[in-house]
């Protein structure tokens, strides 16, 4: 696998920043934009660069945040509108079309 760029990730980093409250994305949309060709590598991106990002706006494919986060990230979603139902996010309604 080739390494990741500094330009990419600050594409990613971009990509996000530019979610709007109220709005999500997946990782898979955010790679896609970003012309990266795995949500992996986006993820990985948000695992280490995304302190002052609104890394809550991310998601999984499955509109289900990681466990590990779920309370936290589904109460930010809660307070900015994003409709969540059983625990997942509605996709259809709060998913927001990337342009890369």
């Amino acid at each position: 696998m080739a390494a990741t760029t500094e330009e990419q990730v600050e594409r990613v980093r971009a990509f996000v920043a530019a979610i709007p409250p109220g709005r999500v994305a997946t990782y898979g949309d955010i790679a896609h934009a970003a012309g990266l060709s795995s949500a992996r590598t986006v993820g990985w991106i948000m695992r280490t660069d995304s302190a002052d990002l609104p890394w809550h706006r991310v998601l999984g494919a499955s509109g289900r945040p990681a466990a590990h986060l779920a309370t936290r990230q589904l109460r930010l979603l809660a307070e900015e509108g994003v409709p969540i139902t059983d625990g997942r996010v509605d996709l259809r309604t709060a998913r927001l079309q990337l342009d890369g």
